[in-house]
């Protein structure tokens, strides 16, 4: 399942990516826009600024700004930045592959391919959708849970 964090990070870039001109907002901006609380959506962008998807600015004029086209993030980049890999085990993953805990034999798995499949579809769609094209399809965000 998502992760609150994963999905207020995903609101919140998708929030500056409707910004005209790859514009800047403040944090204050960015969680009402988001709908995120202001103190969580504090440490989410850090990250995601650590992560080198967003840039920030101080001062008066300062804020955050997407660190690419929005054409060039996508879902995939934000939930890998903060979750790590999209695999639901290591034996699956792509990016930091690696064998399960409790896995006797990773070459004779029989959850392995299901499990790959699994990632596979999962990359399929998140891989592909751009924060550009969830900011042009973006309605009016209900808060977490609704």
């Amino acid at each position: 399942m998502l992760s609150n964090r994963s999905r207020y990070a995903l609101r919140a870039m998708i929030h500056l990516a409707g910004l005209p001109g790859g514009g800047s907002a403040t944090i204050a901006e960015i969680a009402e826009g988001a709908s995120a609380p202001r103190k969580f959506l504090e440490a989410i962008l850090l990250d995601l600024r650590r992560r080198r998807l967003l840039v920030s600015r101080r001062g008066r004029t300062g804020g955050y700004a997407l660190a690419a086209p929005a054409d060039a993030i996508t879902f995939a980049d934000v939930i890998r930045a903060l979750e790590g890999p999209l695999a639901l085990a290591p034996c699956a993953s792509r990016t930091a592959p690696g064998p399960c805990e409790t896995c006797p034999d990773e070459r004779t798995c029989p959850l392995r391919p299901v499990l790959s499949e699994g990632r596979d579809a999962l990359a399929a769609v998140f891989e592909t959708r751009t924060l550009l094209q969830a900011a042009a399809n973006s309605s009016p965000i209900d808060p977490v849970g609704n």
